[in-house]
């Protein structure tokens, strides 16, 4: 389980960057072995989240070109995600027990630094 932490300026963070190293590095050996296929899955996503991005910021897009984007970028990224063993482990699943004690946890994490930052504005 991602273990929420409470970072020195108040923030809760989440590690992740743990979890994600073994995805990088099965990329990585994708790549490795695969350059051509690999690559140009890399080069279709870049292009697709590019094109998502404008849509999302473009004023005048229509919501369903914004749709169509996300959906075309969702796509390469299953297909990259699919290319890489080690993405199955990058999601956390919690039973309920599990989840009851994450939530909670992260609920006095947050309590405790709103607290704090009340006490500095009150000073």
């Amino acid at each position: 389980m991602i273990r929420p932490q409470l970072a020195p300026d108040g923030r809760i963070r989440w590690a992740l960057a743990a979890r994600l190293a073994p995805l990088v590095d099965e990329l990585a050996v994708a790549y490795a072995e695969h350059p051509d296929e690999v690559g140009r899955l890399l080069a279709a996503h870049a292009a697709n989240v590019e094109r998502l991005d404008f849509a999302q910021h473009s004023a005048d897009m229509p919501e369903y070109e914004r749709c169509i984007r996300a959906a075309e970028a969702d796509g390469t990224r299953d297909a990259l995600l699919d290319e890489v063993p080690a993405a199955e482990q990058v999601d956390a699943y919690l039973d309920p027990d599990d989840a009851i004690t994450y939530a909670t946890r992260l609920t006095r994490l947050a309590a405790f630094s709103r607290l704090t930052k009340d006490r500095y504005r009150r000073s």
